[in-house]
């Protein structure tokens, strides 16, 4: 079976590689579809070289069919359509004895931390299958983990029906997570830069902005008569929109920490002290996360389509993450069976 790798210094290799029969407790996926994400950047720009093992077969985001069952395995048959919750944690650190397993002290991300999903035969823990419902369609279905990731984001805001959030960072994430808070009954605005992002994102029929051209603390000031957002999500990654999120916060208003921060931001410590703004992390999902993420995604509330880009064959992985990086697509699939030796 073909195989893609990071194996450093921006370089994805196309290399063979010999299935292996899933262990006692694993499955086996014939994974159809994998979806490349933010976190990919970074481990193909070298970002997490301190972290990951190369050659590393990576991505997370997936879907696929069950091919083999190992031994000890109950309540899967070959062929059922699954995704994958690509957490794995030992059960045994303070974090998972307090019922935080999904951010066990010692995760295994699967993907990251141990071989990902870009490959003809993926063999996982039982434990992390999710089922997926008859007539999905399995490109869609590999949005299933970014839904998750916004789900997961937008139950830890705790925003409410009526009340207003704004999405910082207009791309596949942030998308997501105004699509979802929108399901959740809040009213959304998403601020961003490029221009092309900003017309796909209002075709959905959210407010945007861009805060090169507005005064985005006035422009709030107006939209929420004067109180500010209820909710600020920080999706973009970039140290300005850290520093300008907390004025955008009403009093007690919550700012949830969403994009991936490579060093220290600067924040306004005295605005979070004044309005007494709440501060949260939102880190991966929830087994309840993927769940309604399934739903989400099998009900059409979130625009499969508008979101997936293009998908392409796994030799061309390396060509999609410059589409990605340029800015030329929002969501790219790797088809991973297309160009697979018989």
């Amino acid at each position: 079976m073909l195989t893609a790798a990071y194996t450093g210094d921006s370089t994805i290799a196309i290399a063979e590689a010999e299935p292996q029969a899933p262990d006692a407790g694993q499955v086996q996926i014939r994974v159809s579809y994998v979806g490349l994400c933010g976190t990919d950047l970074h481990i193909l720009h070298g970002s997490m070289d301190a972290r990951v093992q190369t050659p590393l077969v990576f991505g997370h985001e997936m879907s696929g069919t069950i091919a083999a069952v190992g031994a000890g395995v109950d309540g899967w048959d070959v062929g059922d359509a699954v995704t994958v919750m690509p957490l794995d944690w030992d059960g045994t650190c303070p974090a998972c004895l307090a019922g935080n397993q999904h951010i066990c002290q010692n995760l295994d991300f699967i993907g990251i931390d141990s071989p990902g999903a870009l490959q003809a035969l993926w063999n996982v823990p039982a434990a992390t299958l999710v089922a997926l419902p008859a007539g999905i369609a399995l490109d869609a279905a590999a949005l299933v983990e970014p839904v998750a990731v916004a789900v997961h984001d937008v139950r830890r805001s705790e925003v409410a029906p009526g009340e207003k959030a704004v999405v910082i960072g207009g791309g596949p994430i942030g998308v997501l997570i105004a699509t979802v808070a929108r399901a959740f009954g809040a009213e959304v605005a998403v601020i961003e830069l490029d221009p092309n992002r900003r017309a796909q994102i209002e075709a959905l029929g959210f407010a945007t902005l861009d805060p090169r051209e507005t005064d985005q603390v006035a422009w709030m000031e107006e939209w929420t008569a004067g109180a500010g957002a209820d909710v600020v999500f920080e999706v973009s990654g970039a140290a300005a929109a850290v520093l300008g999120a907390t004025a955008l916060a009403k009093v007690r208003g919550t700012i949830v920490v969403v994009a991936i921060h490579p060093t220290p931001r600067e924040i306004d410590l005295q605005r979070v002290f004044w309005r007494e703004l709440r501060l949260l992390g939102a880190r991966v999902y929830q087994r309840t996360d993927f769940e309604r993420a399934v739903e989400l995604v099998a009900d059409g509330t979130i625009p499969s389509a508008v979101l997936i880009s293009k998908i392409v064959p796994l030799s061309e992985t390396r060509a999609a993450f410059d589409d990605l990086q340029g800015g030329r697509a929002m969501k790219v699939l790797v088809d991973v069976q297309a160009g697979q030796p018989a």
